[in-house]
């Protein structure tokens, strides 16, 4: 049995969710209670990851969805699925940091890219990380997706975004194929 998926409840976020989403997704990658989990990104940008005005966009957004992850009420973890003409785009994935590493992640994406397929049709999950998060990357590698070697720059200077520590910040675009 698959503990990681044990529990869980995934659903459409509301506007009533806005709050506990943005703490989830700053807690998974910025500030000291990053550090709890491996996707933190505290040592690259300091500042927010996302604010409510971000989280509630991505929730009003047509042909977008953000799926929320539930055990026993509590929000555990969460990604953005956008509808992009014969592709999905995936982000704003956060897990929990304390539920890191326990294969959480996995169950989440696997939902994600199923219900991408069969929401939209789509054919190809796209996502962008940030280039030097190599870590990160070879997980993705892991469930299947691919580099493109495509960059688009990072936002330097929109806050909004974070404070970059570093001067060699890029997107990469990883794609993956779905069954």
């Amino acid at each position: 049995m698959d503990t990681a998926a044990t529990g869980l409840t995934f659903r459409d976020a509301t506007d009533a969710d806005v709050d506990a989403l943005v703490g989830l997704i700053e807690s998974a990658y910025r500030g000291d209670d990053s550090r709890a989990g491996w996707t933190t990104e505290a040592d690259i940008l300091e500042g927010q990851r996302t604010d409510p005005d971000g989280v509630l966009a991505v929730i009003k957004a047509p042909d977008s969805r953000l799926l929320v992850v539930e055990r026993e009420g509590r929000v555990v973890a969460c990604c953005q699925l956008e509808h992009r003409g014969d592709y999905a785009y995936f982000g704003m994935f956060a897990v929990s940091p304390l539920l890191q590493g326990g294969g959480l992640g996995k169950v989440v994406i696997a939902e994600a890219e199923r219900a991408a397929g069969e929401t939209w049709g789509v054919k190809e999950m796209h996502m962008t990380v940030i280039s030097v998060r190599n870590d990160l990357i070879a997980w993705y590698e892991r469930r299947g997706y691919r580099r493109t070697g495509r960059m688009t720059p990072f936002p330097y200077g929109d806050e909004r975004f974070g404070i970059p520590q570093r001067d060699d910040l890029q997107f990469e675009l990883l794609v993956k194929e779905l069954a």
